[in-house]
Formats: C-alpha cells, structure tokens, sequence
C-alpha cells in the first residue's frame, strides 16, 4: 500500500537517526537515486561529517560519473573520487557468474580504506528491501566487510525512495535504474574496455535520442536493444532506425538487433539455473 507523505517523512527521520547515531560515514555514491536519498540524509544527519566516495572505473559511463559530481556540488558535501582498475581484479575479466561480488568486494576495500583516511567511522551503501528478491553476489561483500545499508535497515522499498526522494526535491527523483556496464556481456564473455565502450557509446546515442529506459548487450558484433515496449514505435521511425544502424556500426557493431520483448532488468541471467538478478 502507498505510503503518505507523512509516513514516509517518519521512516526518512528514522533514517537520519540511525545515521546521526554513527557520528560519521562514508557514503558509497553511484550516483542513482537509492544512494542519492542517503547521501541527501546522511548530509542533514552529519553535516560536514559526512563524505561522499565514487568509484570512476571503466564500468560506469562518464555522464553518471559528471551527474553524480553535480549533486554533491549542489548538496555541498566533499567528494573523493575512487579510480580503481577493475579489469585488474583477478578474476574479474573472465567475466563468471559471480563478477559482481569480485567487483565490489575490491571497491568496498578501497571505499574501506578511504573511510580510515577521512576519519569517518562507518561505510554505507544504498540497498533496499527490493533488492533482496534479486541475485546480487555483490551483496555478500557487503555482509561481509561490515558495510551498513541503512535504507534497507529502516525498511524501504524502491518506490518509497523515489517517493521520498521527490518529496524532498532531489531533481533526479524518477531517474532510470542503472546497472554496471559489465552487465551488458554475456557471463563467460572476457570482458573488455573495448566492449565495455561500445556499450557505453551505444547507450549515450539512444540516451541523446530520448529514449527512457534501456540497455545494449553486447553479442560479439551483435548489439541487442532493449528499450521499454510502448517505445518501439519510436525506435523504428525511419530517421531514427537509419541513425541507429549507421552510428551502432561506426562503434563496431555489424549487426543490430531489438529484443522484441523489450527492456527487462536480469536478462542476462535468465539463463543462469536458479538464480535471476538486477543488472
């Protein structure tokens, strides 16, 4: 059921206590609006006692990097930007089913690291109750390095985060979920910063061109469009079919295909026996 704005500032006040009780944190920032709503609480609970730590790696486009630099420009909270060399991860380009918990087991090491240089006591990232239908071996470094996830723990839920979000006038309060580039590849593909390139430049075109929600899977030469289906129609108008196809084969696509199921978070691992994920 729908919460009502007065709920919701009950749990988002719930939420800046737990914080405040800390005394000081580093704020795993990605940008997205689940970490968005905590960095904004963990601001108005901490004051300046709060940091905010961002990983600019070749699996995150450089317009999520720049959105993420504004807003803690526009909150006014200091940012140290992380750089580390995933690809150097061992294990990691190989690219099995478990990459996302290689990935953020050597991110939180470092946001660890950066949270004792900075004198804050606690590192927290920006998972939620939804999150935990999901497969996400990511959250098992999580657990295990003592990361806090204070959204989860005052229990909300995607669609209470955005609410909040909107109630309090973070601007990008609706913004399309996200998901690491590697996530484009298919697992046991060797992941690649040429691939990993292709994808991102892919999906800054149908960025420019509109489209709301979508991702481009990355087949060898294929490319596999996922966009929202009330946006096909879109799609195929013919300027933008022809800007499509010649833009996807300057990036080194020969072929581009589109999903005629649509956009739909996990579809590569709807191959994967028992398990099913958010990427």
């Amino acid at each position: 059921m729908k919460k009502t704005d007065s709920e919701l500032m009950k749990k988002y006040n719930s939420l800046k206590e737990r914080i405040a009780a800390m005394e000081s944190a580093a704020v795993a920032f990605s940008g997205g609006i689940d970490s968005a709503l905590l960095l904004y609480a963990a601001k108005e609970a901490l004051g300046k006692r709060a940091v905010a730590v961002t990983a600019s790696t070749c699996l995150n486009p450089a317009r999520e990097t720049e959105e993420a630099r504004d807003f803690c420009r526009m909150l006014g909270v200091r940012q140290v930007i992380a750089e580390p060399d995933i690809l150097r991860v061992e294990g990691f380009a190989e690219n099995p089913e478990n990459r996302c918990y290689l990935c953020k087991r050597a991110l939180l090491r470092q946001f660890l690291e950066i949270a004792e240089r900075e004198g804050a006591k606690a590192v927290i990232e920006g998972s939620n109750l939804d999150d935990d239908g999901d497969y996400r071996p990511g959250m098992a470094a999580v657990r295990e390095l003592g990361i806090r996830s204070p959204l989860k723990e005052c229990g909300f839920t995607k669609e209470e985060i955005r609410l909040t979000a909107k109630m309090l006038g973070i601007p990008f309060w609706d913004k399309p979920s996200f998901a690491c580039l590697a996530s484009r590849i298919p697992y046991g593909d060797r992941i690649s910063r040429e691939k990993l390139r292709m994808a991102e430049r892919a999906e800054q075109l149908l960025y420019e061109l509109g489209f709301h929600q979508f991702r481009v899977r990355v087949h060898g030469d294929l490319a596999r469009i996922e966009i929202l289906p009330e946006e096909f129609g879109m799609l195929m108008e013919e300027k933008t079919r022809k800007k499509i196809g010649e833009e996807f084969r300057s990036i080194g696509f020969a072929y581009t295909a589109l999903d005629i199921r649509g956009f739909r978070t996990g579809s590569m691992n709807e191959n994967l026996s028992g398990t099913r994920a958010k990427n």
